[in-house]
């Protein structure tokens, strides 16, 4: 009897660390472009707003600060994070950013610098990290697409931060879903585009 009570006791010790850890408040930093700014949209439409939603209906105390500009790159997310990292103090920060890169046919090694730069100053906050990947139409060529696709794979496997591949699966091949300049979705793709967020965003901010 008294060992069964025991592990009563350990069991809902360690139920209680698990519900702790999960509901203990976190700030998360979303460092993005127009993707993540609500471009042409309406405030509270995009994933970022959707984000912070989900997460309270999951009961997780979070705050979410949404630092993204439209028309961002990784060398400007990069210049700015320092200072959004000792204004916040992040638990967790959210790097999508390298479509403006891409778009402008900036050196592709480059932005990887950037993005890897970025990935080490906010674990050196310690701040886990989200990568948000990207891809390039396909009229920039074979090379630079591949070559621009794989970057977030690399500096995901070289800094061991999780990484959601392609923010717009399911999205970039419905013309509809986009508004008229055909590059920013329309918001009834951003339920979409936090669906191919959420599991690794989940997994991550359950580890803190």
């Amino acid at each position: 009897m008294l060992a069964s009570l025991k592990k009563m006791a350990v069991g809902a010790a360690l139920v209680l660390s698990a519900a702790s850890a999960y509901s203990a408040p976190k700030t998360v930093l979303v460092v993005g472009d127009s993707l993540s700014a609500e471009y042409g949209l309406a405030r509270g439409t995009g994933w970022v707003a959707l984000l912070e939603q989900k997460l309270k209906s999951e009961k997780v105390d979070a705050t979410v600060i949404n630092a993204s500009i439209s028309g961002e790159t990784t060398s400007g997310g990069r210049t700015r994070l320092p200072g959004l990292l000792t204004q916040y103090h992040p638990s967790i920060v959210v790097i999508e950013l390298g479509a403006n890169d891409g778009l402008r046919g900036l050196p592709v090694a480059a932005a990887e610098a950037n993005l890897r730069s970025m990935v080490q100053a906010a674990t050196q906050g310690h701040a886990k990290v989200l990568l948000v990947g990207m891809r390039m139409p396909p009229n920039y060529g074979r090379a630079y697409t591949e070559r621009f696709f794989g970057m977030y794979k690399q500096v995901s496997t070289e800094t061991k931060s999780p990484l959601v591949p392609f923010m717009l699966e399911g999205v970039a091949d419905k013309p509809a879903l986009f508004q008229q300049d055909r590059l920013h979705p329309v918001a009834q793709a951003h339920p979409t585009i936090l669906a191919n967020i959420w599991p690794k965003f989940s997994a991550l901010i359950k580890s803190r």
